[in-house]
């Protein structure tokens, strides 16, 4: 799910089966490939970028967009033709890629163990955000809870799903969330009302156990949590159509409270959007979905010694700390190693667990039984 639609895209997409035009590789220069939004783009273009190059004369990014996913992958398919060659692959880093695929990447050699690779600062990564030794994670995204500090003061907030569920009820038409189906924010909010049925348990979850006897016992108790709740959400059980509208209802003062993708709200108060009267809490019980995006280096890159000091230069308190107040992230490392400065500024959005939830045939599910169960009024083609 795409989650920051606030944010115009600059670039052009890159088709399935084209690759965006590079030049051979250079020593010293380290070809960077993303799929990310525009936003990411800019961070690494004016802040990375520059910082690392000034740190490390002569070494410099080559910052290419790959358009999308499939960009990435038709890169890394090439990498891995050139393996068998012994060729220049053209490519060091993908700023954001799952070490998984290609297909056989790993088995075949072409991504570096990032976990033996001596990186000097990756004791400091957070274990919640680690998913495989191939690749880093740096950066992070989760949902959080955005209220009006004018009308909710932080004291009163709710901070676990029960709580939350009673200050519904006694705020009738104070709260929203978007379809799921039309952002993550809505998306995992009804995630998190799955989790709550089922033992508050993500791991009961995985990508390759769904089956239709499994999934209507574990979702048909959610959609029971979320029809309770229906009557009393804002104009009697709307649902705003994205991320983007909730934020602006809350803006409008329509709402109190509203689900947010964490970078998307905290650029939003930076930029004006939302007042800084906003409040930002997690819910500590089990908190909202949320996920990492991590870096790649690839083993037969013709700078692999440098990409690796990028990655290293990733994890650093100064790279680290601009995630949180530049690109509205969180950061890839432990909330030990962000200064005290910032980690009281952020007191009661620091997860203390970062749950995911797979998708494939659970996205199909839920979205389809969210509409036939909790909201059979809604045209899920608006």
């Amino acid at each position: 799910m795409k989650r920051r639609d606030f944010i115009l895209a600059t670039g052009v997409a890159a088709g399935a089966l084209m690759l965006p035009k590079m030049s051979f590789a250079e020593e010293g220069r380290i070809d960077w490939y993303t799929s990310s939004d525009s936003n990411i783009f800019d961070f690494w273009a004016n802040t990375v970028k520059p910082k690392f190059e000034a740190a490390n004369p002569g070494v410099t990014i080559n910052l290419v967009d790959a358009g999308d996913s499939a960009g990435v992958q038709a890169i890394a398919q090439r990498a891995m033709a050139a393996m068998q060659t012994n060729t220049d692959p053209q490519a060091d880093y993908f700023e954001s890629a799952d070490p998984l695929l290609p297909l056989d990447a790993i088995e075949a050699g072409l991504y570096v163990n990032i976990k033996e690779a001596g990186l000097s600062n990756y004791d400091k990564v957070n274990p919640l955000a680690i998913n495989s030794d191939y690749s880093l994670p740096y950066r992070g995204s989760q949902v959080l809870l955005a209220y009006d500090t004018t009308k909710l003061a932080a004291a009163d907030v709710p901070k676990n799903w029960d709580d939350l569920v009673t200050w519904i009820k006694a705020n009738p038409g104070q709260f929203i969330y978007n379809r799921p189906d039309k952002g993550g924010s809505g998306g995992n909010f009804v995630r998190r009302a799955v989790h709550q049925a089922n033992g508050l348990d993500p791991s009961a979850f995985t990508v390759d156990n769904y089956t239709e006897e499994f999934g209507n016992e574990a979702l048909g108790k959610a959609w029971d949590i979320l029809a309770d709740i229906a009557p009393s959400l804002y104009d009697g059980g709307a649902y705003t159509s994205g991320n983007t509208q909730s934020i602006q209802l809350l803006a409008q003062g329509v709402v109190t409270m509203v689900p947010v993708w964490s970078d998307q709200v905290l650029q939003a108060i930076d930029q004006g959007v939302l007042p800084d009267t906003t409040g930002l809490v997690q819910l500590q019980d089990l908190a909202l979905v949320g996920g990492f995006s991590r870096g790649i280096v690839l083993a037969n890159g013709t700078n692999k010694e440098a990409s690796l000091k990028l990655a290293d230069f990733l994890l650093t308190e100064e790279i680290q700390s601009a995630v949180l107040t530049e690109l509205g992230g969180f950061p890839g490392v432990s909330w030990d190693y962000i200064s005290a400065e910032l980690r009281e500024r952020f007191a009661d959005i620091v997860p203390k667990s970062i749950p995911i939830f797979p998708s494939g045939k659970w996205e199909a599910a839920i979205n389809d039984g969210w509409y036939r169960n909790v909201a059979p009024n809604v045209d899920r083609n608006s």
